[in-house]
């Protein structure tokens, strides 16, 4: 009987277990069917073109971190942040300036390196102050600059194959002939006194250059090869970057004026001018015309003979016929007043048979009346 009560035991455990089993495969046949229905689903949405799944590279990509984008360039997002926080308002002033250092340094140079000196003007953008000092190229010389009449600074970047180039022609190389760059070492005195004299040049021909606008003194502050020393303002803040291309025959190298907008900010109303000369708010011809017609104007001179002081019941009790002595003498000018203002002084006479007054003095409007 015993026996009997063991096989069904085990008999109902293995039905169990093989119950079990069909359960588990039944329901995963359809998760299985449930997963490709909902795959089918999505295949019909997206030929419908309503909705569709994106993948990872995607999303990165959407996002603006996608690592195949090369250069250093950024997209989707992140572009559209980056660009909204770098863009400023234009200052078409500016350009002028820069084409005209342009011109001024091609001659500067010239006379410094004895050489054909080809200066141009590659790019004039706004750049975030961090982001600009991160992308440097070293090794490099930062010189450091303050504007003294603005009472702020700005930046201007050396790249290396501008130093050898500039050093190599100073010291008399060869025409023709690229400079040799030596990297991996820092730059020996010469040559940093050899770049501070076309960094002195070329600071001038920035003050002559901004002149017609307002006059200002570029001054060369100290110069860094650390870009961590060479911090001039917040790491958020929009600068201006000119970026100009130096040729020297087969030499030349980079040039890079960095100016934050904090710099500009005294000069902001004449960089926003459209052309040279301009006048916001106001109509020169109609103050032309408005100065012509009050040269035009009849203007009433009192010649005033004399004061005198006098009391009023005095004054009251004055008849037909009296006199009343005034001080002032023949010899004595006369003011001459234009309403209530002092215009002129001079003596009185005859002239044509009409008492007349000689101009003689005019009368500043902060002097007192006599």
């Amino acid at each position: 009987m015993s026996e009997d009560l063991e096989e069904l035991s085990q008999m109902s455990a293995e039905e169990q277990a093989m119950m079990d089993e069909w359960a588990a495969m039944a329901g995963d046949e359809e998760l299985a069917d449930g997963a490709a229905a909902v795959q089918e689903d999505a295949a019909v949405a997206g030929d419908d073109g309503q909705t569709r799944i994106l993948n990872q590279e995607e999303i990165d990509s959407l996002l603006g971190f996608d690592d195949d984008v090369g250069g250093g360039e950024t997209s989707g997002v992140m572009a559209l942040i980056n660009s909204a926080m770098v863009n400023y308002e234009r200052l078409p002033m500016l350009d002028i300036v820069f084409d005209r250092l342009v011109r001024l340094m091609s001659t500067s140079l010239r006379n410094l390196t004895s050489d054909n000196v080809e200066v141009s003007l590659d790019q004039v953008s706004t750049v975030r102050f961090g982001d600009y000092m991160n992308s440097i190229p070293l090794p490099a010389m930062l010189s450091v600059f303050k504007a003294e009449e603005w009472d702020n600074n700005g930046l201007m970047v050396t790249d290396s194959a501008l130093i050898y180039s500039v050093v190599d022609v100073l010291l008399g190389g060869r025409k023709g002939e690229s400079s040799i760059r030596v990297e991996g070492r820092p730059y020996t005195t010469i040559e940093s006194k050899l770049v501070e004299r076309m960094v002195h040049v070329t600071l001038s021909d920035l003050s002559s250059a901004f002149d017609p606008l307002s006059p200002v003194s570029f001054n060369l502050d100290r110069v860094e090869t650390n870009p961590r020393f060479a911090t001039i303002t917040q790491t958020g803040n929009a600068c201006v970057l000119a970026r100009l291309r130096i040729d020297m025959g087969e030499r030349g190298g980079r040039m890079e004026i960095l100016i934050p907008y904090a710099t500009l900010e005294p000069i902001r109303a004449l960089l926003l001018q459209q052309f040279m000369g301009e006048k916001f708010g106001r109509d020169s011809i109609w103050e032309t015309h408005l100065t012509q017609e009050l040269y035009k104007t009849d203007v009433q001179l009192q010649a005033v003979l004399g004061e005198l002081a006098v009391p009023l019941g005095d004054m009251l009790n004055w008849k037909v016929g009296d006199q009343i002595m005034l001080n002032t003498r023949v010899n004595d000018f006369l003011e001459l007043r234009c309403g209530h203002f002092p215009m002129f002084r001079g003596p009185v006479g005859q002239k044509q048979g009409s008492i007349a007054v000689r101009i003689e003095r005019y009368i500043e409007p902060e002097e007192d009346s006599e």
